[in-house]
């Protein structure tokens, strides 16, 4: 049984944040039910009535380098850092970064893969990565994201559906994405030689040949499986989509086609996202 220190850490950072003002919690209505039938997805509306995100004039600042003392919860290694996502959509929202300046749309390293499995020994559930702008990515600096799910819980409403994808009829979303299962306990090397194989059956490349990936891409990992996601869009209809849509969490806004999700559904939205 796993003692989810890092978990204990995030909980106590994200009172002292709250009460420092370094913490802003995206305020979130579920509307699943006037808009959807099935329980696969989870549609929230977004309150932007209350949403003062600072504008900063000028070049773009990274936000992990230096990251913000108040958000940190502890060191993962020689090269890694557990903080607080500043804008959580759960509360306890981790991210691991990298210390020194890591490219996000670059090839994941063995590095990464050690530290996520160090992290998810203690404390596991949803981990989602974003390689770029394209693929929902609000930083250039590496970074992966971990919601926190208690044991037995499902990891995301779409976990169904991506343990039976295979099983599936053709469809867009099948022909744009590779789910296999996973398992934590295998040796950092081998994650990542497993993460390579994956990106290049789907199309993504290989660091012997490519720079970086030929395309943008998400990653879902659970205890139980692995997905990646090639992507050619952010933004359609309105809706901007990162890992957590194709988990099964949409976001709506002010500026989403709601008459678009209502008559064609979410699983065709995200059709137009790969």
């Amino acid at each position: 049984m796993s003692l989810e220190i890092y978990w204990k850490k995030a909980l106590e950072q994200s009172r002292l944040s709250i009460d420092g003002e370094s913490l802003y919690p995206l305020k979130t209505y579920i509307i699943t039910k006037d808009l959807y039938e099935k329980d696969d997805f989870i549609i929230r509306k977004l309150d932007t009535s209350k949403f003062n995100k600072k504008k900063i004039y000028g070049p773009k600042q990274n936000p992990f380098c230096p990251w913000e003392k108040i958000l940190e919860i502890d060191k993962i290694g020689d090269n890694h850092q557990l903080i607080l996502n500043k804008y959580p959509v759960q509360k306890g929202h981790i991210l691991l970064i990298t210390n020194e300046w890591k490219p996000q749309n670059g090839w994941l390293d063995i590095k990464d893969w050690r530290a996520i499995q160090q992290v998810n020994k203690d404390t596991s559930g949803l981990w989602f990565f974003n390689s770029s702008p394209i693929a929902g990515a609000s930083q250039p600096h590496r970074h992966f994201q971990l919601l926190r799910r208690s044991k037995g819980e499902i990891s995301c409403p779409r976990e169904k559906w991506f343990l039976e994808m295979n099983s599936y009829k053709d469809s867009k979303l099948k022909k744009n994405i590779i789910v296999s299962k996973f398992n934590f306990l295998e040796n950092p090397s081998c994650l990542f030689e497993f993460y390579l194989e994956l990106c290049k059956k789907l199309g993504l490349g290989d660091p012997i040949n490519d720079k970086k990936p030929i395309y943008p891409y998400n990653i879902l990992i659970t205890n139980k499986w692995i997905a990646i996601i090639k992507r050619k869009n952010d933004h359609i209809h309105g809706f901007s989509i990162n890992g957590l849509g194709f988990a099964g969490y949409l976001l709506v806004t002010e500026n989403s086609n709601i008459n678009y999700l209502k008559k064609f559904g979410p699983e065709k939205l995200l059709e137009s996202f790969v």
